[in-house]
């Protein structure tokens, strides 16, 4: 028995769909489960802009003639980065990876042989957040290609196929009260329970958005600053909930799906994003990775780091922020992306108790 679950925008979205595996459907001998989904992760990890391709990986095992896994031995080549190895090594389902560099075409054509190849007993489609569901002009939309993408994709293909939005909201994109209206019923709520088997993953991998869709599965409750940006994101009851939504009203909604069904390269896919959206994430990440280029790493001095955090906290309180993310630390003190892990050990030795995990408590 195979399911096969495409992660919608990558990064935490496949720790997310483990997670949604696990909840949903019987773990057994004869289960597998194929997470479909792009090597793109934020410029803490990769600090390359843009996805990676089957080119920018060394060890990966070919699916399909167009679909490749990507196991615990496979390497990205340098200077790029990935989390994609590391899940495959601490959890026991497929990667395989979304190669966007021909198009909507050429996801359509990936998603088409895997249904041929492993005849899945299911398929979904899981966005965390919910910004599948953005229009395109909504000003708080930062990262719209990627769901666009799969999205009009899935679309395409002749199989039966379930749109998920899970923890809606989280991602700081899309409000929660513009959601309400277009989630359709209800499939789960996470528990504690359904986050025990990416709890070791969420140690290290940096997503935001699914960080916090397992601290509200653990109860957590109240206001998380996120991103660069410092974008308020609400920790409530909606929080840990998955819901259906019906594809083709997902689709006539978002504009920059529906405009980039014909296209058979990243480059066209990036124009349509452009126009539809007033930008492209990638550009966005070319400039900051521009911006960082220069920044130091090196070691933590721990005496001005606590002090930079005390600032930082007493500021966050100020906002009314109860939480925030170790990424958002590491950005908003502006230290090196290779700097988060430390940081991260720094502040948790120092005060445990204002670690509620994955998330750090503002004191």
């Amino acid at each position: 028995m195979t399911r096969l679950i495409v992660a919608a925008g990558g990064g935490g979205d496949a720790v997310a769909a483990a997670m949604l595996d696990a909840a949903l459907y019987s773990a057994g001998p004869d289960h597998e489960t194929v997470i479909l989904t792009y090597a793109w992760d934020r410029l803490l990890i990769d600090p390359v802009p843009g996805p990676r391709g089957p080119d920018n990986f060394t060890g990966l095992e070919q699916i399909t003639p167009a679909v490749w896994a990507v196991p615990a031995k496979a390497r990205p080549i340098a200077p790029a980065g990935s989390t994609l190895p590391r899940l495959a090594a601490e959890l026991p389902h497929t990667f395989a990876l979304i190669d966007p560099h021909h198009g909507v075409e050429g996801v359509t054509r990936q998603l088409e042989e895997l249904v041929v190849h492993l005849e899945p007993t299911s398929i979904d489609l899981l966005d965390v957040g919910g910004d599948i569901l953005a229009r395109g002009d909504e000003p708080t939309l930062q990262s719209p290609l990627a769901d666009a993408l799969t999205l009009a994709a899935c679309c395409q293909v002749n199989a039966p196929i379930r749109l998920l939005v899970a923890g809606p909201g989280l991602d700081g994109e899309l409000p929660l009260d513009d959601l309400h209206g277009m989630l359709g019923p209800l499939v789960h709520t996470f528990t504690t329970t359904d986050v025990e088997p990416v709890a070791s993953v969420l140690e290290w991998h940096p997503s935001e958005a699914t960080g916090m869709l397992a601290a509200t599965a653990r109860g957590v409750r109240g206001t998380c600053e996120v991103r660069d940006a410092g974008f308020p994101v609400a920790l409530a009851a909606e929080g840990p909930t998955v819901h259906e939504v019906d594809l083709d009203e997902a689709l006539n909604r978002n504009r920059l799906a529906r405009a980039i069904q014909a296209t058979v390269s990243l480059d066209e896919v990036e124009a349509c994003c452009r126009e539809v959206c007033g930008s492209s994430e990638i550009d966005y990440e070319r400039e900051k990775a521009a911006r960082l280029k220069d920044q130091p790493a090196g070691k933590l001095d721990p005496g001005t780091v606590l002090a930079q955090l005390a600032e930082f906290e007493d500021e966050a309180r100020s906002r009314g922020v109860t939480h925030t993310t170790f990424r958002h630390i590491t950005e908003a003190l502006n230290l090196h992306g290779s700097q988060r892990g430390d940081l991260r050990q720094l502040l948790i030795g120092r005060s445990p108790e204002q670690y509620t995990a994955p998330l750090w408590r503002i004191a």
